[in-house]
């Protein structure tokens, strides 16, 4: 899993590369990123642009090209910007994980938990307030608590 400030640095590039010229699919975007020293999958890639908010605008030849939504100072993952809000515990047994939000919270933190492909999770679970992490070691349930009250401040 490359380090949070590698990541950083990427979609920093992916950001820049896509204001300062037209890119038309990922296939471009991943040889350019090759280019500039990221070997990046296709997965990875596609994880980036959804983080970066990063969509596809037609134009006016029939093609189309990315464009991003937000401003490339706005790079912190969205669970480091929702858990200080939203969390109001974490605690498990064996392989699960039980963590609680606001009500209305845990889609929103259940989706950037999925972001950021922890290895140790295998899926995630969201009702309304409250999310279910399946982890595919039981070893790793210290971990994952750890990781998301140290995100939230806790």
């Amino acid at each position: 899993m490359p380090t949070r400030s590698a990541k950083k640095k990427r979609q920093e590039d992916i950001l820049h590369l896509i204001r300062s010229r037209r890119v038309h699919n990922q296939d471009e975007l991943r040889e350019i990123l090759h280019e500039r020293g990221f070997d990046v999958t296709q997965a990875t890639l596609s994880r980036d642009l959804k983080e970066l908010r990063v969509g596809k605008l037609p134009h006016a030849k029939g093609e189309s090209y990315y464009a991003a939504a937000v401003d490339p100072e706005d790079l912190a993952p969205a669970l480091e910007r929702l858990l200080p809000h939203l969390l109001t515990s974490a605690e498990g047994v064996g392989n699960l994980v039980v963590v609680k939000t606001l009500t209305g919270g845990a889609q929103a933190v259940a989706e950037a938990i999925d972001l950021e492909s922890w290895p140790e999770i295998l899926g995630t679970v969201a009702g309304d307030d409250t999310i279910l992490l399946i982890l595919r070691d039981e070893r790793h349930r210290s971990l994952i608590v750890s990781r998301i009250n140290d995100l939230a401040d806790l």
